[in-house]
C-alpha cells in the first residue's frame, strides 16, 4: 500500500473539519476559490492551497460532503492530479463544469460572499438547480485559526519620471470617463488598478508589487482608499493631499451609506458581498473597470524602462544559460539548483526587486508540467542527452519580465528538433503577424498554433497574456487565445510562448515579450525580450528563408544590446550563441 504523504494527512483533517461545518451550517457543499478578497492572482491566504495542496495560479474546489471535486484548466491537468488527486477528483474546463456533476442535484451549497463575484457564480453553477448561499463567514479561515503575524512593508509611489504619467493625470482620465457615462462614482476592488491609478506599489504579494487596497472616485476626482493604514506613512499622505486614507475597515459603512448614486463596479472583481450592499440603495452598472483597457497601454516612458529592464535581464539570463551549458556535465545540478543560479543571476542587477511568478525549471517528465514548480520531493537532476525547460521573470525598478528557455543538454533527438522547430515557426509567426487595426488575440493565436497543427500537434494553453508595468505578470485584457476578441493597440506588451508537452516525457516552450510599436500610422510587433535562443535544436531545413532571416536579426539584435555586460569569456560563447545558422 502506498505511504500516506504528510500533506495529505493534514489535507484529509482539514477536509474532515470542513464537512463537520457543513453538517452544522445545514449545507450540503461549499466552494473554495484560488484567490483572495482583492482578486490578485497570488493570493494570501491561499484557501485552494490549505484545502486541496494545490499549488496553481488558477482554479477553484467544490466540496460536497462525500465528494471532492477540483476544477483546474488544461494548463494544471498533470499538476493537480499530482499535488491533489489522491482525495480530490480533478476535471479540467472547459471539457466539464460544476453543473456537469451536480447535474439536477438539489443541493444547499455556501460560499465566501467577500471572494466571489456574480459572474463568476453565475458561469459555473447557473445551469444547477442547487441553492447557492453567500455567506459572510469563511468556512476555510474557522478551521485555520492560527494567526500569522505579517511584517508590515509600507506602500510607495513611483516617480513621476518612472510611470509617465501624474496620477493626477490619471485621475482626471477616469473622472471624465465617469461623467462622460453619467456615473456618479466608481469603486474600484482590484489592488493592481489602485496601484496605476494613484501610482502606488506595495508589497502585499510575493511576486507583484501591489497594495492591498479599495477606492472609491466620484465624478468631481474626490478619493478614498481604504488600506491598512499602518502601511501609509505620514511623507505619502503629503504627497498624496487629494487622496483620504482611511482604514479597510470602514468600507462596508461607507458603501452602505451610499444612496440614490448610479455606481460603476467591475464585473470581475467586485465581491457578492459589496454589490449586495451596494444594490440595497443605488443604481449599479456592471461593466469591464475601465482601468484595465487604460493600463494595458503603456506609455512612452513605459515602453523605454521596459526595454532597459529587459536587457538587465536578459544580461542575467543569458549568462546563467552560458553557466548552465559549461556545468551540467561536471557538477550535478539539479532543477531547483539551476533555478537558484538563475535568481542570483538577477539579483546582481541593483533594479531587482524579486521573481514576478514563481520559477518553472523543469526536465524530464517534468518539463511536460506546464506549470511545474520544483519541490525536494520532484527535483530531478539535469542529465546528459535531456533538455531543459525554464520560465521565469523578475520585477524590476522599472518594469516587469517573463521569458522561457528551452535549452539542449547535448540532446540529439531528431523529433525534438522537429517539435522545437515547429514551436520556434509558431513564435516567428507571431511577431511577424501582420497587425491592423482591427486584429484580435484570437487570430494571433491561430497563426502561433499552425506550424504545429501541420504535425498535428497543439498546446493545451493560450499562446500569450498582457503583461503590467512593474505590476502584474498576467494582465488583462489583452490576450492571444482563442476566444480574446480585444484590438490590439500601441503600447500593448503582451508574450509570446507556444510550446508542446508530451506527458510524461518533456515540454517545450519559447517565449519572448513583444510590444506593439507605431510607425508612420502603422502598428507591428517589437521584441522586448533580449537571450539567445537554442540554435542546436533547431532544423535549419524545416525553415524558410524569412523565419532565418528573423532569427538572424533577432540574435544581432540581442548580441548589440547585451555584449557590453559581458566579461572577454562571456563574449565569446554569446558571438557563437548568437551567430548567424
Amino acid at each position: 500500500m502506498a505511504k500516506i504523504s504528510k500533506e495529505n494527512k493534514i489535507m484529509s483533517l482539514i477536509l474532515k473539519k470542513l464537512k463537520t461545518q457543513l453538517i452544522s451550517k445545514n449545507l450540503d457543499g461549499y466552494i473554495v476559490p484560488k484567490n483572495d478578497q482583492f482578486f490578485s492572482e497570488y493570493a494570501y491566504p491561499n484557501r485552494l492551497k490549505i484545502i486541496s495542496n494545490f499549488s496553481g495560479s488558477a482554479g477553484f474546489a467544490v466540496i460536497l460532503r462525500k465528494k471532492n471535486y477540483l476544477f483546474v484548466d488544461g494548463r494544471y491537468s498533470l499538476q493537480a492530479k499530482m499535488q491533489s488527486g489522491r482525495v480530490f477528483k480533478i476535471l479540467t474546463i472547459p471539457n466539464q463544469y460544476p453543473y456537469s456533476i451536480l447535474k439536477s442535484k438539489k443541493l444547499r451549497i455556501g460560499f465566501y460572499s467577500r471572494v466571489f463575484t456574480e459572474n463568476t457564480i453565475k458561469n459555473f453553477f447557473q445551469k444547477t438547480k442547487c441553492d447557492l448561499i453567500p455567506l459572510n463567514i469563511d468556512l476555510v479561515n474557522q478551521i485555520k485559526k492560527k494567526k500569522i503575524k505579517i511584517k508590515i512593508k509600507k506602500f510607495y509611489k513611483l516617480l513621476d519620471k518612472d510611470s509617465g504619467l501624474s496620477a493626477k493625470f490619471k485621475i482626471n482620465r477616469l473622472s471624465n470617463f465617469l461623467s462622460k457615462n453619467k456615473v456618479d462614482l466608481q469603486l474600484i476592488t482590484s489592488s493592481e488598478n489602485v496601484a496605476w491609478l494613484t501610482n502606488l506599489r506595495g508589497n502585499d504579494s510575493n511576486y507583484s508589487p501591489l497594495p492591498n487596497s479599495y477606492l472609491i472616485i466620484d465624478k468631481f476626482k474626490r478619493i478614498f482608499l481604504f488600506c491598512n493604514l499602518a502601511k501609509v506613512d505620514s511623507k505619502l499622505k503629503r504627497s498624496l493631499r487629494y487622496i483620504k486614507f482611511l482604514d479597510i475597515k470602514f468600507i462596508e459603512n461607507f458603501l452602505i451609506n451610499l444612496t440614490g448614486k448610479k455606481i460603476l463596479i467591475d464585473k470581475n472583481t467586485c465581491s457578492i458581498f459589496f454589490k449586495i450592499m451596494l444594490n440595497k440603495n443605488n443604481k449599479l452598472i456592471e461593466k469591464n473597470d475601465p482601468i484595465y483597457y487604460f493600463k494595458s497601454k503603456k506609455n512612452k516612458t513605459e515602453i523605454q524602462n521596459s526595454i532597459k529592464s529587459h536587457i538587465h535581464d536578459g544580461v542575467a539570463l543569458t549568462k546563467f544559460i552560458f553557466w548552465l551549458k559549461d556545468n551540467y556535465k561536471k557538477k550535478k545540478i539539479c532543477e531547483i539548483k539551476a533555478q537558484n543560479k538563475l535568481f542570483n543571476f538577477r539579483k546582481k542587477s541593483k533594479f531587482f526587486k524579486g521573481p514576478s511568478f514563481p520559477t518553472i525549471s523543469g526536465t524530464r517528465s517534468n518539463g511536460s508540467i506546464i506549470h511545474y514548480r520544483a519541490s525536494k520531493k520532484t527535483n530531478k537532476l539535469l542529465k546528459d542527452g535531456d533538455i531543459y525547460l525554464v520560465d521565469s521573470g523578475g520585477q524590476y525598478k522599472f518594469g516587469t519580465t517573463d521569458v522561457t528557455r528551452t535549452l539542449s543538454l547535448d540532446n540529439s533527438s531528431s523529433k525534438i528538433k522537429k517539435i522545437y522547430t515547429s514551436v520556434l515557426k509558431g513564435h516567428i509567426a507571431v511577431t511577424n503577424f501582420t497587425l491592423k487595426s482591427n486584429t484580435i488575440g484570437s487570430n494571433i493565436d491561430d497563426a502561433a498554433r499552425a506550424p504545429l497543427k501541420r504535425i498535428n500537434l497543439d498546446y493545451p494553453h493560450g499562446t500569450g497574456h498582457g503583461v503590467g508595468y512593474f505590476l502584474n505578470v498576467h494582465e488583462g485584457p489583452i490576450a492571444f487565445s482563442k476566444k480574446n476578441k480585444v484590438n490590439l493597440s500601441e503600447g500593448m506588451i503582451i508574450s509570446n510562448e507556444p510550446g508542446y508537452y508530451e506527458n510524461g516525457k518533456f515540454g517545450i516552450r519559447i517565449e519572448n515579450l513583444i510590444y506593439v510599436k507605431k510607425r508612420k500610422n502603422k502598428i507591428y510587433f517589437k521584441n522586448l525580450t533580449m537571450a539567445p535562443l537554442e540554435k542546436s535544436l533547431i532544423d535549419r531545413d524545416m525553415l524558410n528563408i524569412k523565419e532565418k532571416l528573423w532569427i538572424n536579426n533577432y540574435h544581432n539584435e540581442v548580441y548589440n544590446n547585451l555584449k557590453k555586460f559581458m566579461n572577454s569569456k562571456e563574449l565569446l560563447k554569446l558571438k557563437s550563441h548568437c551567430s548567424n545558422i
